[in-house]
């Protein structure tokens, strides 16, 4: 008999102890929560977040992990919100959620700040803000997020400075932070992040110089600067160097100075340097076969245009 009770109350505790394993964590299930609250859903796309466990009765928008954590409880993998119509404001205990690996609050109406306590979301990978109504600067806390791959924070009315944290995200590949109001000086430091792809700034109150230490990027593939205010300075010989890049476009940043030699990038697509006060002729080395468009208008070039664009079989403006 004692053997047998013993089976029995071992048996119970493996029950409960299953049962608890199948929740999610309650310091998440608080956070999503006081994310709602914070949220105005005009299409009640959010009405099943009163019912159940986010994870078991599949919360709109909200995916889990198919494994129990270490800590005997269910965890949030992604929250996906793109494109709802939501307004309101992003609540700061979404720092609660520190499995979390994919953020999206992509083309909503979200305004106020960016808080600080998102930095407290060390697995992020993709942090995904574009098109919504934030304002404000973007939290040195930030960089704390060294797992992010991807941050986009464009078109938004966000502005300050790009934080020199940034230094500090060592994996991540695209900063799509354009047609916003930030301003200030490109941080060198981003030189030191050797994972980057993509450099998207174009449509900000930029201003300073050009880093020429962006050259030391060895995959650097897109630097999109258009439409800032870097005055009187000039384009780096050395982005010349950036062996990986597809395409450059610093249009309209008031830039002066000679064109740079591009001719030792094999992969170069696109060149656009037009609306600026370069002065000097038009380099005559040969450029990229894969090249498709060139602009250099509205500038202070003399010269001739080089016989060897008419070598570009791919050429498409000019």
């Amino acid at each position: 008999m004692r053997v047998c009770g013993c089976v029995i109350a071992l048996l119970c505790s493996c029950f409960v102890l299953l049962a608890v394993a199948q929740v999610t964590h309650p310091s998440e299930v608080n956070a999503l929560r006081a994310v709602k609250s914070s949220l105005s859903d005009p299409r009640k796309h959010l009405k099943n977040w009163n019912n159940g466990d986010p994870c078991k009765s599949h919360w709109t928008g909200v995916f889990c992990f198919n494994t129990v954590g270490a800590d005997g409880y269910l965890h949030l993998e992604q929250l996906q919100l793109l494109n709802m119509n939501l307004s309101g404001s992003l609540a700061p205990e979404l720092g609660q959620l520190s499995h979390l690996l994919i953020l999206d609050f992509m083309w909503n109406e979200l305004s106020g700040t960016i808080p600080k306590e998102m930095g407290n979301m060390t697995s992020l990978k993709l942090l995904l803000l574009s098109g919504n109504k934030l304002s404000g600067s973007l939290p040195d806390e930030l960089g704390y997020l060294s797992k992010l791959n991807i941050l986009q924070v464009d078109q938004n009315f966000m502005s300050g400075p790009i934080p020199k944290s940034f230094v500090n995200l060592v994996n991540v590949k695209h900063l799509h932070m354009n047609n916003n109001s930030f301003s200030g000086q490109i941080p060198s430091e981003l030189s030191k992040v050797p994972t980057l792809l993509h450099l998207l700034f174009d449509n900000n109150n930029l201003s300073g110089y050009l880093p020429p230490e962006l050259s030391n990027l060895p995959n650097l593939r897109i630097i999109q600067f258009d439409n800032n205010n870097f005055r009187g300075t000039e384009i780096p010989a050395s982005y010349g160097n950036l062996s990986q890049l597809i395409k450059i476009s610093l249009r309209n940043c008031s830039l002066q100075g000679e064109i740079p030699d591009f001719s030792r990038i094999p992969s170069l697509l696109y060149l656009d340097l037009s609306w600026n006060q370069l002065s000097g002729s038009i380099p005559a080395h040969i450029l990229s076969h894969n090249m498709t468009t060139i602009k250099l208008s509205d500038n202070q070039l003399n010269g001739s245009i080089p016989e060897s664009f008419s070598d570009l079989p791919s050429l498409q403006k000019l």
